[in-house]
């Protein structure tokens, strides 16, 4: 999908111009940065259980970080913040805060790295679709549904072997991961029904995000082990966690959204399961199981199925019935 542009681009020696990327192209630039970030993500949900660090405490440095970073610039722009409408609000702080990263941080210790990586934005597709459905969109058809198909059948190929004979923590955490991702598909199409940038988008997901569980931790009802945690573990989670997953990743989703759509980006999200499963190796010490080897292939051979489009007819590109509308 990399195509390349020389439209308005300076000349270089005789005539010549430099290449300059497509806005798709910028995009998915954008969205394979997002990729390697998630899949840190993935990781450091595993390795939470390990760290001297509580959920509450990752939560805190997740949602705390951002804001404290960006004050200035969001406050310029809080106009636009307080205009945002209550549905499209909901949808992100619900998506991408503290419901959803309590759920991916639970659902990581009760299974795998490899688990988090694959279940949640592996199944972020099918929820985006259902949302796109559901409101008034056209079923997928064609190569999308095959590979919908498949990413739905190497989920269940992940947790199947632990389903006969019944294991309830790795079900309970892999049920509470599809959760987890239901609520990253709100959060993907929330962000398009939002005129925000993406500074805007993140602090419209990081303050009250930070401000509910602050005042969970104040309340004692989510406990916290910052004060005794190790430094070591404090700066590790504020770079992956504050830096990279709520700034960097953030920033570079909500791009990749804008110029790609939705649906687009959430199928291309989904292949991190795979630099999941190579990196937990080394990072983790975790050996791949069989149903690792065979939801993992399965789920990108989906991606790759669902991230196929036909050329567009002069229907698809009526903004009434396009999946991304």
């Amino acid at each position: 999908m990399v195509a390349t542009s020389t439209v308005g681009a300076p000349a270089v020696g005789r005539g010549r111009r430099l290449p300059v990327l497509s806005p798709g192209a910028v995009g998915m630039t954008a969205l394979l940065l997002t990729v390697s970030i998630w899949a840190a993500f993935a990781l450091s949900a595993r390795a939470l259980g390990a760290s001297t660090l509580l959920p509450a405490d990752a939560a805190l440095l997740r949602f705390g970080v951002p804001p404290a970073l960006l004050a200035v610039a969001l406050w310029r722009r809080r106009r636009a913040l307080a205009a945002v409408r209550p549905g499209p609000a909901v949808k992100i702080v619900c998506g991408a805060g503290v419901p959803f990263f309590l759920a991916a941080m639970y659902g990581g210790s009760l299974t795998s790295a490899s688990f988090v990586g694959a279940i949640v934005p592996g199944m972020v597709p099918l929820f985006v679709s259902a949302l796109v459905v559901a409101r008034g969109g056209r079923l997928p058809r064609g190569a999308q549904a095959a590979g919908l198909a498949l990413i739905a059948l190497g989920v269940v190929a992940l947790v199947w072997r632990y389903a006969v004979p019944f294991d309830s923590d790795v079900m309970v955490g892999s049920g509470t991961l599809l959760v987890a991702s239901g609520l990253w598909a709100l959060y993907t199409v929330g962000l398009r029904e939002v005129d925000l940038d993406p500074v805007g988008s993140i602090g419209l997901l990081c303050v009250p995000s930070f401000a509910v569980v602050a005042a969970l931790v104040a309340l004692g009802v989510l406990p916290s082990g910052l004060g005794r945690a190790t430094a070591g573990d404090v700066v590790l989670f504020l770079v992956v966690q504050g830096l990279g997953v709520g700034l960097c990743a953030g920033l570079l989703y909500a791009f990749a959204i804008r110029r790609l759509g939705a649906e687009r980006s959430s199928v291309v999200g989904s292949l991190s399961p795979v630099a999941v499963v190579l990196l937990a190796v080394p990072l983790l010490d975790e050996r791949p199981t069989a149903a690792v080897l065979v939801g993992v292939p399965l789920i990108t051979a989906g991606v790759v199925l669902a991230n196929h489009r036909p050329r567009p007819t002069r229907t698809d590109r009526d903004p009434e019935v396009s999946p991304d509308a």
